[in-house]
């Protein structure tokens, strides 16, 4: 079969191993996962009750405008309701963005390290990458400007950026897309959105109606705590969602996905209760690192990235052994680093104790 070549290069997404895996694996009683950036509360009540009333209704279709959910969503995020589109999680946003926009002949331009989808699916379509490396966890800005050209058919920006935490001012971003060919999409990647507290974090939305070229993608995984259900959605002008709908497969969000996304929209109290928890979380965190005199990034997001000094695998299994699951900053351009998603409190106290104990036996 001919295969196309630049497939023949990339590796599939490689899940972790599961919790029930490293329990048998290494004889544990308990794991806690905080290597996915899941929300450690779950979700809303409301969802199982909804999810319920919908398990009757199986045999059937998904509704593939996904109307129910496109009401309650054009309302709580202040668009209209043609203004959005759909997927199976927001990286299928992201794929559908690409099939429609990259080919051979056209150029994207990333930040590094950020979220791998983008130029995973780059490649795929056959365009030409160009990845802007972060300084000081930061976008720069100024140097992806330079990147576009002619042949320029998107910028990434990932804001709260994956695995730095870091995001992108109000000023800085509007400087940003004013200065961008209107021939060239932006898309602004707010996955963790809902956690960001800082006052200057920019109101995309409001962007919408002077820049066409704009397009902003969010997901129920992370905040939401509907990882399992994969949705996600993208906000950008009705033309614009017209034109690369066709890129969208037929029934791509499943009908409890949709129902869990709905339910869970209409509890914002859960939602604030759950950013107030992750913000004292976070406070933990700098303590520690404060403490132990341990570089990392302030977070907008719901994890934190902490530079140890040290491989970070071999921390990552010390950890593992212990019962607590991490990312590895290895794999994440950062080999010194962890990144540890923020869990309840007694969750993050005690993988503090841990991490204090093995930087302990490392002085001695």
């Amino acid at each position: 079969m001919d295969i196309k070549e630049q497939l023949l290069n990339l590796t599939p997404y490689q899940p972790g191993k599961t919790m029930e895996e490293v329990k048998r694996e290494l004889g544990l009683d308990k794991i806690v996962k905080l290597a996915s950036n899941e929300n450690p509360y779950g979700c809303s009540p409301a969802v199982q009750e909804a999810l319920i009333a919908q398990l009757s209704k199986s045999a059937t279709y998904p509704d593939g405008y996904a109307r129910d959910l496109r009401e309650v969503l054009a309302v709580q995020t202040g668009v209209g309701e043609k203004e959005l589109i759909f997927g199976n999680g927001s990286d299928e946003v992201i794929q559908i963005v690409c099939r429609a926009l990259l080919k051979p002949g056209k150029n994207t331009v990333m930040p590094t390290p950020s979220f791998p989808q983008y130029k995973h699916n780059a490649i795929i379509e056959g365009a030409e990458v160009r990845e802007i490396p972060l300084k000081d966890g930061y976008h720069q800005l100024d140097e992806m400007l330079n990147s576009i050209d002619e042949n320029t058919a998107i910028v990434w920006l990932c804001s709260p950026n994956n695995p730095t935490g870091t995001y992108i001012k109000e000023e800085l971003l509007l400087e940003f897309i004013k200065k961008v060919p209107s021939s060239t999409l932006v898309v602004v990647d707010e996955a963790y959105k809902e956690y960001v507290t800082s006052e200057d974090y920019p109101v995309t939305v409001n962007l919408l109606k002077d820049y066409p070229n704009l397009m902003i993608t969010r997901t129920f995984s992370k905040a939401y705590g509907l990882a399992s259900f994969r949705i996600g959605y993208g906000i950008a002008n009705e033309k614009l969602i017209r034109l690369i709908e066709p890129a969208r497969e037929p029934f791509n969000t499943n009908s409890l996905a949709q129902v869990a996304a709905k339910a869970a929209v209409g509890d914002q109290s859960f939602i604030k209760d759950c950013v107030s928890k992750n913000k004292e979380g976070l406070e933990q965190y700098y303590a520690f690192c404060d403490e132990m005199k341990l570089a990392y990034y302030p977070s907008e997001g719901n994890f934190i990235l902490i530079d140890f000094q040290t491989d970070s695998d071999v921390l990552f299994q010390y950890l593992m052994k212990k019962g607590y699951i991490v990312r590895s900053g290895k794999a994440l351009g950062y080999p010194t680093c962890l990144r540890i998603t923020v869990g309840t409190k007694d969750q993050n106290a005690e993988i503090i104790s841990y991490l204090k104990e093995y930087k302990m036996k490392q002085a001695i």
